[in-house]
């Protein structure tokens, strides 16, 4: 999420963030990924699914089981959220609202993002701010069915499209994510972060 966000902060300082991420079963584990295969398998045989090793039922299903906060009725995936999105940009003031789920896809994180900036920003703006980040492939065809999918699963970029602005909020901004959780939110980022340490 953050990759996406970071031009459209630098351009117009975050105010504001929802939202919703539709999490891969790979950024539970590789046991998770067996576990949820099996569940498939079962299911498509038409037998009772095993339910104790995802605490729930995922195949043709969506899940939001996270250690529960039970103080704010959030969980810690989404207050990890909030948490490090303040500390990345480095603004405690940044409001963020957040919901995870998980679907029943192997690999790649979806996100829906609603962003509110303290200047406004038109989606012109943010497209073609988008558009030069670095790590960052604007995927924005919505008319013609192109948009960021998990199908594109091992690739490096963060894809970002659907691209609009806020119907609800004018000035905000609305766009959908996805990148491969296992490359950019690990095994790229520990590259990455390697290759700073080592070119200072």
């Amino acid at each position: 999420m953050v990759v996406a966000l970071k031009p459209l902060h630098d351009e117009a300082r975050l105010k504001r963030v929802v939202v919703s991420t539709y999490q891969a079963i790979s950024g539970a584990g590789a046991q998770a990924v067996a576990a949820f295969e099996a569940q498939e398998d079962a299911t498509a045989r038409g037998l009772d699914v095993d339910k104790q090793k995802l605490s729930g039922q995922l195949s043709r299903n969506l899940l939001m089981h996270w250690k529960p906060d039970p103080d704010s009725g959030y969980q810690e995936e989404e207050l990890k959220m909030v948490s490090e999105t303040r500390k990345i940009f480095g603004d405690p003031s940044i409001a963020v609202s957040p919901t995870a789920v998980r679907v029943p896809v192997v690999t790649a994180h979806s996100e829906s993002i609603t962003v509110e900036t303290h200047k406004p920003l038109t989606a012109a703006r943010a497209r073609e701010l988008l558009s030069k980040a670095e790590g960052v492939e604007v995927v924005d065809d919505f008319v013609h069915g192109v948009y960021p999918q998990p199908i594109a699963a091992g690739r490096d970029p963060v894809y970002v499209g659907r691209i609009r602005e806020d119907i609800g909020n004018p000035g905000g901004i609305q766009m959908w994510v996805v990148s491969d959780n296992l490359r950019k939110g690990a095994a790229l980022n520990a590259i990455q972060i390697a290759e700073h340490v080592l070119l200072r």
